[in-house]
């Protein structure tokens, strides 16, 4: 099953989850494009570029919606034109499968 089939855990069955190792991390990193892994292996990090303000506006309104039909939130920074997405799963303070999840939705469902 693809990332993009997948739908995130809730948080709260999280519970006792172990994040991911830098092996387990690397190997998710191979189903998502240009996401960057952390070098503490606790975050995935990407960043966009656009045309101006308004067109990073918009992806964030697009990464909102998929953050909050998945109930998994990535950290947004903003800097005019582009746009750093990182993730991780604070509850377990590192990364998860919803982490993979999360960045693939967003590369597979936001036009940019």
């Amino acid at each position: 099953m693809t990332l993009l089939n997948k739908k995130c855990i809730p948080c709260e069955k999280n519970k006792g989850i172990k994040p991911f190792d830098k092996q387990k991390a690397e190997e998710y990193l191979f189903e998502i494009y240009n996401w960057v892994l952390g070098k503490n292996a606790k975050t995935i990090s990407k960043e966009f570029k656009f045309k101006d303000f308004i067109g990073a506006i918009n992806f964030i309104n697009n990464v909102a919606d998929i953050a909050e039909m998945e109930g998994h939130h990535p950290d947004i920074h903003i800097n005019y034109n582009k746009v750093l997405l990182e993730l991780t799963t604070h509850s377990i303070g590192g990364l998860s499968e919803n982490d993979f999840i999360v960045a693939a939705k967003i590369d597979g469902q936001c036009v940019f």
